[in-house]
């Protein structure tokens, strides 16, 4: 198995990711950085909708991914039934990513501490 330890974002924009089941969620739309610190605060999954209509985004953190370099795949350890009632956003209508107790509430979420509090 082959073994990445840096990528570019770029490179991860468009992948396709699955659950443990092999379900498809959906791809990556988008890698959300901290300025000050370096680090990725989320990865941005459209899930849902068909031919790109009526998707729905999801800030999720990058810890919550298993990267799988072999096949170009992501796999989120979730069902798509407990996908569906993330706290998500609309394409046109991002969420503050800088209000902290809205990144603590997707942390939570998802079962990860932010990296700003560790």
């Amino acid at each position: 198995m082959q073994s990445v330890k840096v990528m570019r974002a770029s490179e991860a924009i468009g992948e396709t990711v699955i659950n443990a089941q092999g379900e498809n969620l959906g791809e990556i739309a988008d890698v959300v950085l901290d300025a000050e610190s370096g680090q990725i605060r989320y990865v941005v999954l459209s899930f849902g909708g068909f031919l790109g209509m009526g998707d729905k985004l999801f800030a999720i953190p990058w810890n919550s991914f298993k990267y799988v370099p072999d096949e170009k795949i992501y796999v989120l350890d979730m069902d798509r039934e407990r996908l569906t009632a993330a706290p998500g956003f609309d394409p046109a209508h991002w969420p503050d990513m800088e209000d902290a107790n809205w990144g603590e509430e997707v942390h939570e979420f998802y079962g990860h501490k932010p990296f700003w509090q560790i």
